[in-house]
């Protein structure tokens, strides 16, 4: 019996070893990566958001979000980060076990204002591989309570 623990263990140990990746290599899609869900993105006329150069670090960026409309706009700590692989985008697979809750907070942004808005999603996703990604951030063209409607804003950025 206790040999064969010993080969049992041997094994898992050697296939843990050949399943990680070279150095340098990063891993492409596995059946943990799904499709983005967001068939249209930045279609909210006058509103954008852009990533602020020189924030861009492998665990979080600074965005700026900028209201050229005359809508009053809000929007939350949620978002998500994709990856862009072969010219398609994938939703970055969570790191945190679990399911991720955010603080529900709700932030203005008034007709012609600028505000910019940090994030870390070390606690979330931990350290992204180098490549291309996208962050995704729900807002909402709100008129009055329970009057709204929910548009996808999306900003690319690099890690190297």
């Amino acid at each position: 019996m206790k040999r064969i623990f010993i080969v049992l263990a041997v094994i898992s140990f050697a296939l843990v070893g050949c399943s990680q990746e070279p150095e340098g290599q990063t891993r492409e899609p596995t059946t943990d990566w799904e499709p983005t869900i967001y068939g249209t993105v930045n279609s909210i006329d006058g509103v954008t958001m852009i990533v602020k150069v020189g924030t861009v670090s492998s665990t979080g960026l600074t965005v700026t979000f900028e209201n050229n409309s005359d809508k009053q706009i809000s929007y939350g700590e949620h978002f998500l980060l994709e990856k862009k692989i072969k010219g398609k985008w994938y939703q970055v697979p969570f790191a945190l076990v679990g399911n991720p809750a955010f603080t529900d907070i709700g932030y203005s942004l008034d007709s012609s204002s600028v505000k910019e808005w940090k994030v870390d999603w070390d606690w979330l996703y931990g350290s992204l591989d180098n490549g291309e990604y996208r962050i995704v951030k729900d807002i909402l063209d709100f008129r009055n309570a329970g009057d709204y409607d929910k548009y996808h804003l999306t900003a690319e950025f690099t890690v190297d």
